[in-house]
């Protein structure tokens, strides 16, 4: 059973820093890119941060750049999105996801195979 769980969401004021988590199981962890999208009310789940395999590159949604991190550690099976700077626009629930990395753009929601349950991020202004 693949299993992706994720962790670290809350409620913090704009500017301030949350480090989101997810935890693997049940997959060969380096055979997939994983990922991190983003779901507000309303709107569609969109692409945040990915990072290939192996750690090796990484991509981001234009307004994250410079404040989001993306980061794998394939030894603990494990991911984490370290979110400074944070604003009222990032709020929603944040999900964790899986892609095999034979797979064409890393951007595409529809390429991921598995998915977490979310965790929700709270921006006040």
């Amino acid at each position: 059973q693949v299993q992706l769980v994720e962790s670290g969401g809350g409620s913090v004021q704009t500017g301030g820093s949350l480090r989101l988590s997810c935890a693997a199981s049940g997959l060969t962890f380096t055979m997939y890119d994983m990922g991190w999208f983003r779901q507000a009310p309303g709107k569609e789940r969109e692409f945040v941060a990915a990072i290939t395999w192996s750690g090796g590159s990484t991509y981001y949604k234009d307004s994250v750049k410079g404040r989001f991190t993306i980061s794998r550690d394939n030894a603990k099976y494990t991911m984490a999105l370290q979110m400074n700077v944070l604003k009222p626009e990032d709020t929603a629930v944040y999900y964790c996801a899986a892609k095999m990395r034979t797979g064409r753009d890393i951007s595409d929601r529809y390429k991921y195979s598995y998915w977490g349950q979310g965790t929700q991020v709270t921006v006040s202004s």
